[in-house]
């Protein structure tokens, strides 16, 4: 979301979305809240720090770190002082393979280079989650607690396409079988799971291997190419959560214009119209911390109004 205010955030978030609020993250307060430093707030018995490439491993707690946790806990605390009960809630962090693509080992190369580091980076994500869900249900008793895992550079990761320090090479992909198994260590602390990746071509595969709930994907960038890998997920049981509002401001007049893209998906499907509204959730294209404040409430608005148009409409 856009903004500094965690008290606003939250307070338009759940206005807006009693249905299916968020835990909102402000990367407009700089490094230490954008998803990465968030990310790092939460790690168990793994210490980061901000050089000037980005976050890095440290031996110790550094003062990077310990403003990470403050910005994070003053989030969880306006949420608290909200005092509303919403019955799903959901709280999102960077996946494994996203963070280890982004975050530094202290010799200055990704963490994605040392494939033994990537599986410890996995369970300190893993039992820093597992405090960071039983925190948030502890603030929200009797609301069911979703976990989003946001993945955008898994893409690229498996295609061997993340840079090296030095910038001259790429780094080795994980094979298949270990990205499904690293995914799977921190999807496994939550009993509802959202994966979020908004890059072309997404690896639904490993997504739904590893036990994800449910897929969050950019309907802009999706292609026939994704449909098989789509369809047989939604006829296991994944949830989707599709991104249909654009993510900075546009003009939305048209709703039934956005909602198009879905319901051309959901025809190449071929899947029973009726199934559309039970197993989509409207959701924006990706972020909406580069949006005005004014139409970051205006797109949350127009999601609910397109999932209420998709679920009364004639099947």
């Amino acid at each position: 979301m856009p903004g500094t205010d965690p008290v606003e955030a939250v307070r338009v978030v759940l206005g807006e979305l009693s249905g299916f609020p968020f835990l909102p993250e402000l990367p407009a307060r700089g490094p230490h809240a954008d998803l990465t430093g968030r990310t790092t707030a939460v790690l168990a018995d793994l210490h980061a720090d901000l050089q000037p490439s980005g976050w890095r491993i440290t031996a110790r707690p550094a003062r990077d770190g310990q403003r990470a946790r403050d910005l994070l806990a003053r989030d969880l605390d306006a949420l608290e002082e909200a005092g509303a009960s919403p019955a799903v809630f959901k709280v999102q962090a960077a996946g494994p393979w996203t963070l280890a693509a982004t975050v530094e080992l202290t010799r200055g190369d990704r963490l994605l280079a040392d494939h033994a580091a990537v599986a410890d980076l996995a369970q300190s994500l893993a039992e820093g989650l597992r405090s960071h869900l039983a925190d948030v249900a502890r603030r929200l008793p009797g609301s069911t607690i979703v976990l989003q895992l946001d993945e955008p550079a898994l893409p690229g990761v498996l295609a061997a396409q993340i840079p090296t320090a030095s910038g001259f090479g790429r780094l080795r992909a994980p094979d298949a079988e270990r990205a499904i198994a690293q995914l799977r260590t921190v999807l496994d602390v939550a009993e509802h799971t959202v994966v979020h990746c908004c890059a072309p071509r997404p690896p639904i595969d490993v997504l739904q291997r590893a036990g994800a709930g449910a897929l969050s994907l950019d309907a802009a960038v999706l292609t026939p190419y994704d449909d098989d890998g789509i369809g047989l997920a939604v006829e296991a049981g994944v949830g989707l959560l599709l991104g249909l509002v654009p993510g900075v401001d546009t003009d939305l007049s048209d709703l039934e214009s956005r909602m198009a893209p879905a319901k051309t998906l959901w025809r190449r499907l071929g899947f029973e119209p009726g199934r559309l509204p039970a197993t989509v959730v409207v959701t924006p294209s990706c972020g909406l911390a580069g949006a005005s404040p004014s139409y970051a409430r205006r797109a949350l608005v127009a999601c609910v109004e397109m999932a209420r148009r998709m679920g009364e409409e004639p099947q």
